[in-house]
């Protein structure tokens, strides 16, 4: 760590920004902050929160974890550092603002949600099981296994909410609960990385929540799941 810091500062230094010792070494300490921080529980928790937050907006997850990353505010694991990459950012930032605007729209919300289904689910257990890598296999599985289920479980509360939102003919409703999921994602990925213990508790009320929504709105979820089947016959048919 101290040498890609003393690389940094060389680089600053042809481009003309001169630091001082002291702010190079308040840089330093903070980097090694950062990196000392994610010990077991604080992995578990990203991991937890990768595949929870990616069941409501994957794009924003990858985009806001490899910012957080490239802006050194967290040391990401090494199966996590392609998120930080100049083209992942780009890429998941556009589409980032693409579901932003896509989301707010009345059903075609919960069409664009049901597509990303065969997208978010698999990438939330991908993205869990990359906080591990290769190097430890076991634990690796083990946190795909749960970032897929719990990714799966934020989606389909989502598609629920959203379905029950859309048999409402005003769009506030759908509006606010799409800003909601958007403060949602940014502070569980906060909470996850800042107080790992805070966010497990957070998670099971969280997961209770979506239980409860789970049952008390199930027949939305059908509707909406009836809706996109239609949608899909209806386009195979003129195909």
């Amino acid at each position: 760590m101290d040498l890609l810091v003393s690389q940094i500062v060389q680089w600053l230094h042809t481009l003309g920004l001169h630091l001082d010792a002291g702010l190079a070494r308040d840089v330093a300490e903070g980097a090694a902050q950062a990196t000392a921080a994610m010990d077991m529980p604080g992995l578990l928790a990203l991991a937890a929160a990768l595949g929870w937050a990616s069941g409501f907006r994957l794009y924003a997850v990858v985009f806001l974890v490899g910012m957080m990353g490239a802006a050194g505010w967290i040391a990401l694991p090494p199966g996590l550092a392609l998120l930080q990459h100049p083209l992942v950012l780009a890429a998941s930032g556009f589409m980032l603002l693409v579901e932003f605007f896509a989301d707010k729209v009345p059903w075609f919300d919960s069409l664009w949600d049901a597509v990303h289904a065969f997208i978010r689910v698999p990438a939330g257990a991908l993205l869990a099981a990359g906080v591990f890598g290769a190097d430890n296999a076991t634990l690796a599985v083990a946190a795909g296994l749960l970032g897929g289920s719990l990714s799966a479980t934020a989606l389909a509360t989502k598609m629920t909410t959203r379905a029950a939102a859309n048999t409402s003919p005003e769009p506030f409703s759908n509006w606010g609960l799409s800003l909601f999921e958007d403060g949602l994602v940014v502070g569980v990925v906060w909470l996850a990385t800042q107080y790992p213990l805070a966010f497990g508790i957070a998670l099971v009320v969280m997961l209770a929540v979506s239980a409860l929504l789970l049952v008390v709105l199930f027949k939305f979820l059908r509707a909406v799941l009836r809706r996109v089947s239609s949608f899909f016959s209806d386009s195979a048919k003129v195909a």
